[in-house]
């Protein structure tokens, strides 16, 4: 039995080795593709590209805010989405509680930007060793407030270790009207754009917390100060999903001709329409709303607002178009801006600034690689 396991080490350590040695070939082979190369959106696009459905419950899969699946009397949409830390948050400044309630807000958000009602989340972690008991208390504290925000259930999940670090994925189940369902790929040339809440703030808040990060690393007896940019730095730790804009829509009748939610920021997220709706756009800057504390503040870092708002991300608005018929709908609903109008596909995605001049908008939000 001993010769047994020390052939099994052997094999192992054999293995592990030849291991090393390909990778290594491979990093060394010109032919090798980086995924940084293809960024997040042209790695899904490639491993998904072959993708067939068999099931004709599947309505929707990839490349929405959340599939979409049959179920007869009713459409469940789905949405999943993993937060690492170091990539996605860092734990020198995010409250676990703060966390746990961002993790379940930014999957509930995909489900109301299909313009359905989230009903049940699952929530798995991996966890390392530096973690207690109580900290991971904290974690779902958090998690259990978003619930009760936004009465949804916790019906199950998953726990393992981790080598280091933290991982949070969240999935979000919910139910939408067939009827009633807004996706990304069904803009029309002429609908109007139209922004919710204010953009920008988020990311702004971010900067904040590096700044502050980074003068506490310098001297731990300074002691940071947010006080003054407590708008700011609320947006990045701790978003809000907009419930009540869905509300509202049902409440006047209002289907939006297409919808997204804004998380990787303005930019990418208004070119995401674009592109499955096979159009172009025309963004106004004066429509795009940003707040008071953001002006100011981007000011104060010597940035310009309107990058802020178009490339920040983590805002967690929705960007969605409306029939110019509906306009009468969302004029007097609180909370909402005109930005814009969907353009033919030749015509480009423009934006219009205030100074009068027209640019391309690119996609320069948050990069996964």
């Amino acid at each position: 039995m001993a010769g047994f396991w020390r052939h099994i080490k052997k094999s192992k350590l054999y293995l592990c080795a030849k291991n090393k040695e390909k990778m290594a070939q491979e990093e060394q082979d010109p032919s090798r593709t980086e995924i940084s190369q293809l960024g997040e959106f042209g790695l899904i696009e490639r491993l998904t590209k072959g993708i067939r459905h068999v099931q004709p419950s599947t309505l929707v899969g990839v490349g929405d805010d959340a599939a979409v699946i049959d179920n007869g009397g009713h459409l469940t949409v789905i949405s999943t989405d993993l937060l690492v830390e170091g990539v996605h948050f860092d734990l020198m400044y995010y409250p676990l509680k703060h966390l746990g309630y961002k993790a379940v807000v930014v999957n509930l958000s995909d489900i109301y930007a299909m313009n359905a009602i989230p009903k049940q989340i699952t929530v798995s972690v991996a966890l390392s060793n530096r973690f207690s008991v109580e900290a991971i208390d904290d974690l779902y504290a958090g998690i259990y407030a978003a619930c009760e925000r936004y009465g949804v259930d916790l019906v199950g999940g998953d726990t393992t270790a981790s080598p280091r670090g933290l991982l949070i994925s969240v999935t979000a189940i919910g139910q939408g009207e067939r009827e009633r369902l807004a996706y990304r790929h069904t803009a029309k040339k002429g609908d109007l754009i139209c922004i919710t809440g204010d953009l920008g703030a988020a990311y702004l808040g971010l900067q904040i917390l590096e700044r502050e990060k980074q003068i506490y690393l310098s001297d731990p007896n300074i002691q940071p100060k947010l006080a003054e940019q407590a708008y700011l730095v609320g947006r990045q730790l701790k978003p809000e999903a907009r419930r009540d804009m869905i509300e509202q829509f049902a409440e006047v009748g209002l289907v939006p001709t297409s919808m997204i939610d804004i998380s990787d920021g303005l930019a990418s997220d208004l070119l995401h329409i674009c592109k499955r709706s096979g159009l172009g756009a025309i963004l106004e800057e004066s429509g795009v709303p940003i707040h008071p504390d953001a002006q100011l503040q981007a000011l104060e870092f010597k940035l310009d607002p309107i990058t802020c708002a178009l490339s920040g991300g983590e805002d967690y608005e929705l960007l969605f178009t409306i029939d110019p018929k509906d306009v009468d709908k969302v004029k007097y609903l609180p909370d909402i801006y005109l930005a814009g109008e969907m353009t033919d596909a030749s015509e480009g995605v423009m934006l219009h600034t205030t100074g009068g001049n027209i640019h391309p908008i690119k996609a320069q939000g948050w990069k996964h690689f």
